[in-house]
């Protein structure tokens, strides 16, 4: 009779074959590849117009008293930045679009950073590779950086654009390094709360939140000498405490990248013990129904609308709360300094002298978030099909097209919600300061951007029907697109007739001025039309999943 050996068999170590780990990595960059290539033309295409067109559009239209009076005024530090090296194209390009390009590549950053791990993982198209030798945490951080590495690029774009526009390398490397660190950080960021956090909308929500506090945290502290400090807490004021173009510091620039490179660092440990589409912060189990608005598919949208549209209305009301107290700073500023409001009209901010015309002007950038909103919640939709949350629904004796009327109904009822109340708080913030604009006006001004947010609705229910995987990133354009056209329209030689493919372009100065009807008129026909073309794709078109 023959002994059977019962002694368990030895299991060589799990290793990773180098090709497995760089085919991961293509993988990564296949996903980002174009939007990433638009960015980086983007940053390195503004910064070097701006700074290449400086002379014929600024020159030396500004001494050193102009320059000590807006360095003085704390409504124009609190909303444009402290100007730093004005009397340079490099100084004037940073003040002038710093920040606009450092809330792109961060905003980017994160929602690639989210889409590319979270959304990847929770829509299935992970189970198969993670069945093989790949772990998770090393799937994730292979992601992670490749989306960590298009700010790099995209900062040495932007600092090769200004040194090849005639700026001193001196204040171009630092601007660069400064831009780049903050879509590091909100890469890193974005990557950690999709570890954290159960959904993917979940960590974008909250990434971008974060983009919020960062930048309220540089506005109180240009705007307040007294909170000067908070610019520590912020990665954007720590790129302005940096100065380029004047003191080039570096400490301010090590501690973002310390930041940033933390938040990198603590990703393998969140990734170590949790299960495959879950999340540390795991929701409740056990808990009573929550039964309130599912009894029918639009209630069933508004349930699935009220938790981003409170952050989204609490951030844009703090915001336009500030524009309202400041009303009255600014207005008195511009109206004894005609040489900055006539700069400010150069740079598409006409009208500034007045409170009307003031907030006028403020209250056309509140198409940005508004339209922003809605491409990013039709976006969720798309989200919801493709892993198969919506499966149940589908099943029902229901039509999609209903489904996809109830939210783009309900999105549009979220920016109406959102433009009333930037509305309603800066009629509040004015009001405070004693400045003389009244509820209509405020209203009339907010709610005259709803055009614009309708066309971001329009072009996002077109990619939900012909291009699914890029709704947020379409459906944004009108916005985010139109208005940096209109800045690179303004801030350069540019032909006239480019700037009239922006929405902006189309938007009266309310409640400085009537309304423009026609233009108004346009904007939603384009956008019915856009809508249109989308729901014929979408019936025609496969589920995701």
């Amino acid at each position: 009779m023959n002994a059977v050996d019962t002694r368990a068999a030895r299991v060589p170590p799990v290793t990773v074959r180098p090709a497995a780990g760089r085919s991961v990595t293509w993988l990564a960059i296949r996903q980002v590849r174009r939007s990433a290539g638009i960015v980086i033309l983007l940053m390195a295409g503004t910064s070097a117009m701006v700074a290449s067109t400086y002379a014929g559009t600024v020159g030396d239209a500004m001494d050193s008293a102009s320059l000590a009076a807006l360095a003085e005024n704390p409504a124009i530090r609190t909303l444009f930045g402290e100007p730093v090296a004005l009397h340079s194209a490099g100084g004037f390009t940073v003040w002038r679009t710093g920040t606009v390009l450092a809330v792109l590549v961060g905003v980017w950053a994160l929602l690639a950073s989210t889409r590319v791990t979270r959304g990847e993982e929770d829509a299935g198209h992970w189970d198969l590779l993670l069945a093989g030798r790949i772990s998770l945490s090393s799937t994730v951080m292979r992601h992670a950086g490749v989306v960590a590495t298009v700010p790099m690029l995209a900062g040495l774009a932007t600092t090769a654009a200004l040194t090849a526009a005639g700026t001193p390398a001196t204040g171009a490397l630092p601007h660069g390094a400064g831009v780049a660190l903050v879509g590091v950080f909100f890469a890193a960021a974005g990557t950690l709360a999709a570890q954290i956090l159960p959904t993917r909308s979940a960590a974008s929500g909250a990434t971008v939140a974060l983009v919020g506090a960062g930048l309220l945290n540089r506005m109180v502290g240009d705007g307040v000498d007294a909170f000067g400090w908070l610019r520590w807490l912020s990665p954007f004021g720590l790129i302005a405490l940096s100065r380029p173009y004047e003191a080039n510091r570096i400490l301010p620039l090590a501690v973002l990248a310390l930041a940033a490179f933390a938040l990198l660092a603590a990703i393998p440990a969140t990734t170590g013990d949790r299960d495959l589409r879950g999340g540390w912060l795991a929701p409740r189990t056990g808990r009573a129904p929550r039964a309130a608005l599912l009894g029918s598919i639009p209630a069933f949208a508004i349930r699935r609308l009220l938790c981003p549209l409170t952050g989204w209305a609490l951030g844009i009301g703090a915001y336009y709360l500030l524009i309202g107290l400041l009303a009255v700073s600014m207005t008195d500023f511009l109206a004894d300094n005609r040489q900055f409001a006539d700069l400010a009209t150069q740079a598409g901010f006409a009208g500034l002298g007045s409170v009307e015309g003031y907030a006028a002007a403020m209250f056309g950038l509140l198409a940005i978030p508004v339209g922003i909103f809605t491409a990013v919640r039709m976006a969720a939709t798309v989200d919801d099909e493709t892993n198969r949350r919506l499966t149940p629904l589908y099943a029902q004796p229901v039509t999609r097209l209903v489904l996809l009327a109830a939210e783009a109904a309900v999105t549009v009822s979220g920016a109406v919600i959102l433009t009333a109340a930037a509305g309603l708080v800066t009629w509040t913030g004015a009001s405070t300061v004693g400045a003389p604009l009244g509820v209509d006006a405020a209203l009339a001004g907010a709610f005259n951007v709803l055009p614009v947010a309708g066309l971001c609705v329009g072009a996002a229910i077109f990619a939900v029907g012909w291009l699914p995987r890029a709704v947020a990133l379409i459906g944004s354009l009108p916005a985010a697109g139109g208005f940096l056209l209109q800045v690179i329209v303004d801030s350069t030689g540019t032909p006239d007739w480019m700037g009239t493919v922006s929405p902006f372009a189309h938007l009266a100065s309310v409640p400085d001025v009537a309304p423009n009807w026609p233009g108004t008129t346009g904007m939603l026909l384009t956008a019915t039309a856009l809508a249109t073309l989308g729901v014929l794709g979408y019936q025609h078109r496969d589920l995701r999943g």
